[in-house]
């Protein structure tokens, strides 16, 4: 009861109670005893043409695949502020809309996985973070490189990428970084100081962090993500809107995300 709260899929989920009650009140009770050619009344008429709707978005949404709005610069450079994405809801398992309770157990995220997850300070936010340590990984932080239970992970210059913010002197440096087999980009600012760090991820928990490391507030900040706030995958961008050239940016529309 304590993850609970009030949230558009708790609501979907009452609506679609309700409207399933209506339908099905009307179609084995009301409609046998109502007489030929006498219309349902506006409640009934509502339940009978949206139940199906309603059910059909909920199961999407909660079973299949949620979409999602990148909102922060946490992820850059691959994620952008704008982009939408879809994130793929079976791939750790299903779990109920209400409750968050799982129900059926369908593997675990990898190291490298970009996963949307409920804020462990405020469930009713959704995050995304890419899973940096699994359950008992030693992780260390040094000098902005990363080391994985003993192994350094590699670190290649791939140029600069111009940014603005206060922090910066308009750009910052892109990164190749090899993680563990999970080739993806990186940035750093030179100009940020390091916050180096030694962590042993506990049984049941996911370090995450994002690929903006000198941009990012994650598990260095506010700790790890119980396996139980796990939302899903994120696995494709099916549009990005450019709020600094108020655009669509179709160049990103259809990538795969890794």
């Amino acid at each position: 009861m304590e993850d609970f709260h009030i949230d558009f899929a708790v609501l979907l989920t009452a609506a679609t109670l309700l409207t399933g009650i209506g339908w099905a009140l009307n179609k084995w009770v009301l409609a046998p005893r109502r007489a030929a050619g006498v219309p349902p009344n506006a409640l009934v008429d509502f339940c009978q043409s949206f139940f199906p709707v309603i059910a059909a978005v909920l199961l999407l949404r909660s079973f299949v695949a949620e979409p999602f709005r990148i909102p922060s610069g946490s992820m850059i450079p691959t994620l952008l502020v704008g982009d939408f994405i879809l994130v793929n809801k079976f791939a750790y398992g299903l779990r109920d809309p209400a409750f968050h309770t799982k129900f059926f157990a369908n593997g675990a995220p990898a190291r490298g996985d970009i996963v949307v997850f409920r804020y462990p300070r405020d469930p009713r936010q959704d995050y995304i973070k890419r899973i940096i340590g699994l359950p008992g990984d030693q992780i260390v932080y040094k000098d902005k490189r990363l080391t994985i239970n003993g192994q350094a992970m590699a670190q290649e210059p791939d140029g600069a990428f111009p940014v603005q913010g206060p922090h910066s002197a308009g750009v910052v440096y892109r990164l190749q970084e090899d993680l563990g087999g999970v080739h993806h980009h990186v940035l750093v600012d030179p100009d940020r100081p390091t916050d180096d760090f030694e962590f042993t991820v506990p049984a049941g928990q996911y370090f995450a962090m994002g690929d903006n490391r000198d941009g990012s507030s994650d598990s260095r900040v506010w700790g790890t993500v119980p396996e139980r706030n796990l939302v899903g995958k994120a696995f494709f961008i099916w549009m990005s809107w450019d709020s600094v050239r108020t655009r669509v940016d179709f160049s990103r529309i259809g990538t795969v995300i890794k």
